[in-house]
């Protein structure tokens, strides 16, 4: 699916991929407007998570909370959907997260 950025998106800053079975702290309170996801802590990085990546403690899959910066009109490729966020790709290649309010359908 494509879809187009409707408003500006500005990031929070690159991260590593976090692989499965590393540790995260939940740092607070799930975070306002955005249902299921929560301030925490993975290896001294300060981010935010879905609340469906964690167990226990733990991660269930490889993750990596890298936002994408976007101007409006660029079309970008999603990958996976997750709580009102999406993970796409944009046209240099770049992989990270945007909310889904900021985007609309085109394909």
């Amino acid at each position: 699916m494509k879809v187009k950025v409707i408003e500006q998106h500005d990031g929070e800053g690159m991260f590593p991929t976090f692989s499965k079975g590393t540790k995260v702290t939940v740092t607070g309170e799930e975070t306002k407007g955005f249902k299921h996801w929560f301030p925490c802590e993975i290896e001294g990085y300060q981010t935010y998570i879905p609340e469906s990546f964690i167990s226990e403690g733990v991660l269930v899959r490889d993750y990596n909370p890298t936002e994408l910066i976007q101007n409006v009109g660029d079309i970008l490729d999603v990958q996976e959907i997750a709580n009102a966020w999406i993970v796409a790709t944009n046209k240099r290649g770049e992989i990270g997260w945007i909310p889904a309010e900021s985007v609309i359908s085109i394909v």
